[in-house]
């Protein structure tokens, strides 16, 4: 007889084991699927062991430019195999931590490759040997993976996905990054950091094309300052992989070698061979296609995460996981999952993040608005940092004083945007944000000064 259980969730990743945790201390009993390792990519392959590595070559850019702030250092120099066994490390601590939350929360775990089976039922392969499970709701969460170019698939000897580029076996010397999503644009600075030299492709016309433009634009010319060569409204029109390196035929610069390759074109769902169309679960261009409470057009059948489409993020998932299983276990109160207030990090060098509409977006959206902008140059605590580059822009409703959006570049920034967050899921107008008082001296006193610049009141510029 089949183990039965309240709900099943089939992915183990930020979505899918939030989304079990969450079950359990409902009181519902709970089993989670996983053909790899607990965390799913951000925690083995994404979010976790990236920074794990960025961490590591912004101690080194500091290091190379200790002289700045007074100090000395000899001959500094980085070991790769250790740079990224460290970011190993973390990932593994990690996993070992949600394998305890596991426990902690009494969910069964079963690890094989799972698929629909029928009303209320998954089976579960693992060497050769398929179990069958039985639940009353099951989530799918399979999450993504990376897209592969149709003309040259990644090989992890000289054309590496973002997998590859997480385990590297030699230093790329020259390096091409295919695609200035947050993922290639953070890969990108990681290896310039530590000496590479790197040019970006971008098929749109810039790079961050999701960003305000004035953050794209800003972060293009620190990169182009840093070295790195920027060609956007192009694209790589073949690859040829030889023993030595890869020749690239690039639109609009021509032909050019490189040690290694990273493709960074975005993702595709996790939706095959898990048993959807024999369910008949609707998908759009392969992505699973879901209401506000991750509810599917076949009852029983939930998908949230990557496999549920954009914004590809694993703070997105986290919080559809909660609003999923708070609805199907019947808690009151529970709102529909909503995008507009998610923000969006990225922690290249300068770092990015952003919360809510560009100022373009709020214009085609018949917003009259009111835009505030202010500089690192003009923050006391950046300028002892040494962090000066950056800045912070509000863009605000003209009529109403709603905070519309925020967009930030420079040090830190991706710890200060929750502020923003906040305010706009509290629905803070203008005149509450001013009205807060700011600690001294901290970055986010470039907040305050946005704000106040929106409409006219700068003070320390």
């Amino acid at each position: 007889m089949a183990d039965t259980y309240d709900l099943i969730v089939l992915g183990s990743g930020p979505g899918g084991y939030v989304a079990a945790i969450r079950a359990s201390q409902l009181g519902l009993k709970t089993a989670i699927v996983e053909r790899e390792k607990l965390g799913g990519i951000c925690l083995n392959w994404g979010c976790i062991p990236t920074k794990a590595l960025l961490r590591s070559s912004e101690i080194y850019h500091y290091m190379t430019h200790a002289a700045a702030y007074g100090l000395t250092v000899e001959k500094p120099g980085f070991d790769l195999a250790k740079v990224v066994d460290r970011s190993r490390k973390v990932a593994g601590q990690l996993n070992m931590g949600v394998t305890g939350l596991m426990k902690k929360h009494k969910i069964d775990v079963h690890f094989g490759d799972g698929a629909l089976a029928g009303a209320g039922k998954l089976k579960v392969t693992k060497d050769g040997k398929t179990t069958e499970l039985g639940a009353k709701h099951i989530i799918v969460a399979t999450g993504a993976r990376a897209r592969d170019l149709p003309f040259a698939k990644a090989d992890g000897k000289r054309i590496w996905t973002y997998r590859h580029a997480l385990v590297p076996k030699e230093m790329p010397t020259k390096l091409l990054v295919i695609g200035s999503g947050a993922i290639g644009v953070e890969f990108a600075s990681f290896y310039s950091d530590l000496g590479a030299e790197v040019t970006i492709v971008e098929m749109l016309p810039r790079i961050l094309p999701v960003e305000d433009e004035e953050v794209s634009a800003f972060v293009h010319k620190a990169f182009a300052k840093q070295g790195m060569k920027l060609h956007v409204g192009s694209g790589v029109e073949k690859l040829e992989v030889g023993k030595t390196g890869v020749k690239a035929t690039i639109k609009g610069a021509g032909v050019e070698e490189f040690s290694h390759v990273i493709v960074a074109v975005g993702i595709a769902p996790n939706t095959e061979s898990i048993g959807l169309e024999a369910a008949g679960v609707k998908t759009d261009r392969g992505h699973i296609v879901t209401d506000g409470y991750g509810r599917t057009n076949v009852a029983g059948i939930l998908a949230i995460g990557d496999v549920t489409g954009p914004p590809w993020l694993a703070h997105k998932a986290m919080h559809e996981a909660v609003v999923c299983v708070e609805k199907l276990a019947g808690v009151e109160g529970v709102h529909a999952m909503e995008t507009g207030n998610i923000p969006g990090c990225t922690y290249s060098r300068p770092q990015v993040a952003s919360v809510g509409l560009t100022e373009a977006k709020a214009k085609e959206a018949g917003h009259k608005v009111k835009v505030g902008k202010f500089p690192a140059i003009g923050n006391g605590k950046a300028i002892a940092l040494g962090e000066a580059e950056g800045f912070v822009k509000t863009v605000f409703d003209a009529e109403t004083g709603e905070l519309l959006g925020a967009h930030m570049v420079g040090a830190e920034v991706t710890e200060l945007i929750q502020g923003f967050v906040v305010a706009r899921e509290l629905e803070t107008t203008e005149a509450e944000l001013m009205g807060t008082t700011f600690p001294h001296p901290t970055l986010s006193e470039m907040m305050h000064e946005s704000v106040l610049g929106a409409y006219g009141k700068t003070l320390h510029i």
